[in-house]
């Protein structure tokens, strides 16, 4: 069960009109948490991130099911079931299922959200969109900063294409 402060943050973002995606980084944030804090492990980063998108769909955020042929066909059937309890009443599971879905969990590796492992997964994940999904999603991005922070970001593009032209 997330804790009422995740919840609390990821109503905020729907409130203020964030995307389901920004409302569900605060489930994913608290799981990670949860496996540094060694309350239980995760066999990568990818199931921690995909603990949190289950518990976001559980509670109630509309995020969409994985596309055909991103995900397998048992983790797809799993996130629409999670996306249904998310708008009606929950079921409890059975005290013996959840205590054995704790126990395989404790028994996995705490570093699997160690920087290094969310770095390498993160770098992953954009190798695999095209170079016009990327610029498009960080000019959405853009969109949401303040002057400050985008006068910021820029600095940071422009210092990093400078090192990039002398390493060549």
């Amino acid at each position: 069960m997330p804790e009422r402060a995740v919840r609390e943050r990821a109503r905020r973002d729907r409130r203020e009109g964030k995307a389901p995606t920004t409302q569900a980084g605060e489930f994913v944030r608290e799981e990670i948490e949860h496996v540094r804090e060694g309350k239980h492990g995760a066999r990568s980063a990818k199931q921690a991130i995909a603990i949190g998108l289950s518990k976001a769909r559980r509670a109630g955020v509309k995020l969409p099911v994985p596309r055909k042929g991103s995900a397998s066909s048992k983790t797809r059937s799993n996130a629409r079931k999670a996306l249904e309890a998310g708008r009606r009443p929950t079921r409890s599971v059975s005290a013996k299922r959840s205590r054995a879905v704790t126990g395989a969990l404790k028994r996995e590796d705490k570093s699997s959200v160690s920087g290094k492992s969310l770095a390498r997964q993160a770098k992953a994940s954009a190798a695999s969109r095209t170079a016009s999904s990327r610029s498009a999603s960080s000019r959405r991005a853009s969109r949401t900063k303040g002057p400050a922070t985008r006068t910021r970001a820029a600095r940071k593009a422009a210092r990093t294409r400078a090192s990039h032209r002398t390493s060549r």
